[in-house]
C-alpha cells in the first residue's frame, strides 16, 4: 500500500509500505476513504522541538475515516462494509476515566505512529490501509455506506470529527461555555475556527474571532463569529475592550499552543472568567500563577475526548446543523502528500485533506 513517511523536518514522502493485517482480535483493518494533515504535524515539519539525529523514518497522520475491511474476533462495534471514523487518541472502554467520558485520558491510551497495548506498532493514518487496534470502544460507526457518504457529501464533514472539531468543541466545553456567553477564541487555524462552531453551539451570543488571515477571518464569521480581531498582545485587549464598552471576554478559548497564545487568552478573559485550552504545547506556553490568582481564573483543557465528543457532534453534522468540513481548502492525492505539508506550512491553505 502506499502511506506517508516522516523523514526529518521537511521531509515527507508518499512510499510503498507492507498491507496492515490483523494482529489480535481487538482490531480492525480499515480502508481509509480520506486522511488529512494535522496542525500538530506540522511542529515536527518544521523540526520543532526535534532531534534530527534521533529520527527514524515512520508513518505519519492521524486523522482518518474509511471503510471496514476486517474485524478480530473481540469486535462487534462494525463490520466489514461500515463507514467508521477514526479518532486521533484510542481507548480501551473500559477503565474509569472512558466510563466518565474522558477517553483521551483512558489508562491504555494509545496513539497512531506509536505501540498499541501488547506493544505493536501502530502506523499512521495517511495511507491507503489501517490496523486499527482497540477497534470495539475507539472507532465510531457512522451507519452509512461508502455511497451514502459521497452522495451526501459529508466526506469532508466526517473528517473533522477524527480531531479538529472535537477539538475545538472540547475547548468550549473545557470553559464551561454558557448561554449569553462572550467569548474570544485564539488560534485561527482548522481548531480554532472549529471553536467557533463549538461556542454558537453552546449558546455563546457574542464571538470574537481573533484573526489576522482575511480568507481565515471570512469563515470564522460564517461559522458564526460576530466580531475579528486582529490585534495582538495588549492591543488586542484594548481593542476587546472598545468592541464591549470597557469590558473583557467570559472565556477565552486558546487553540494554538505556544507562549504568546496562552498569554494572549488569558489578558483578554475578565476577572472570574474561564480559558480553555487544546493547543498542542510547544514553545514554552505557561500558567503564570500570579495572574491566575490575581484574575480568580477558571483554566481548563488539554487532549480532547474526540470518541466521546463524537456522540454529540455526529448528528449535527448528519443533519447540516454544522459543516466544519468547510476548513478544507486543499485537495490532493496521497501521492503529493508532501504538497499538502508545504501548503500547510506556509499558511497557503488552511487544511488539507488526502485521497487514498
Amino acid at each position: 500500500m502506499l502511506a506517508a513517511m516522516f523523514y526529518g523536518s521537511g521531509d515527507v514522502r508518499a512510499e510503498e509500505r507492507p498491507n496492515p493485517k490483523i494482529l489480535t482480535p481487538d482490531d480492525a483493518l480499515v480502508r481509509v476513504i480520506a486522511a488529512c494533515v494535522c496542525g500538530s504535524d506540522l511542529w515536527s515539519f518544521r523540526g520543532i522541538d526535534l532531534d534530527e539525529d534521533e529520527v527514524d523514518p515512520h508513518p505519519i497522520g492521524h486523522e482518518a475515516i474509511g471503510v471496514v475491511e476486517a474485524v478480530g474476533d473481540n469486535v462487534t462495534a462494525a463490520k466489514p462494509g461500515d463507514v467508521v471514523i477514526l479518532p486521533f487518541s484510542l481507548n480501551c472502554g473500559k477503565c474509569q476515566e472512558c466510563l466518565l467520558g474522558a477517553t483521551a485520558s483512558c489508562q491504555q491510551s494509545t496513539f497512531f505512529g506509536g505501540p498499541d497495548k501488547n506493544g505493536l506498532p501502530i502506523d499512521g493514518c495517511q495511507g491507503q490501509y489501517i490496523r486499527f487496534p482497540m477497534a470495539q470502544a475507539s472507532m465510531f460507526r457512522t451507519g452509512l455506506t461508502e455511497a451514502e457518504v459521497e452522495e451526501k457529501g459529508l466526506t469532508k464533514h466526517l473528517l473533522t470529527l477524527s480531531d479538529v472539531m472535537c477539538t475545538g468543541y472540547h475547548a468550549a466545553k473545557a470553559a464551561q461555555i454558557q448561554p449569553g456567553d462572550t467569548v474570544a477564541v485564539v488560534g485561527d487555524g482548522a481548531v480554532g475556527l472549529c471553536a467557533v462552531i463549538g461556542v454558537k453551539l453552546l449558546g455563546a451570543t457574542r464571538i470574537i474571532a481573533m484573526s489576522r488571515h482575511e480568507d481565515r477571518a471570512k469563515l470564522a464569521k460564517e461559522f458564526g463569529a460576530t466580531d475579528i480581531v486582529k490585534e495582538r498582545g495588549e492591543a488586542a485587549a484594548d481593542a476587546i475592550r472598545k468592541l464591549l464598552g470597557g469590558d473583557l471576554a467570559d472565556a477565552a478559548l486558546e487553540c494554538v499552543g505556544n507562549k504568546e497564545s496562552m498569554e494572549q487568552a488569558l489578558a483578554v478573559v475578565r476577572g472570574g472568567g474561564r480559558v480553555g485550552f487544546v493547543g498542542v504545547p510547544h514553545g514554552g506556553p505557561e500558567l503564570p500563577m500570579w495572574t491566575l490568582f490575581g484574575k480568580n481564573l477558571q483554566v481548563g483543557g488539554g487532549m480532547a475526548h474526540a470518541r466521546h465528543w463524537m456522540e454529540e457532534l455526529y448528528p449535527k453534522v448528519l443533519s447540516g446543523e454544522i459543516e466544519p468540513g468547510k476548513v478544507f481548502d486543499l485537495e490532493l492525492p496521497l501521492t503529493e502528500v508532501e504538497k499538502a505539508y508545504q501548503a500547510m506550512d506556509q499558511r497557503k491553505v488552511i487544511k488539507a485533506l488526502l485521497k487514498p
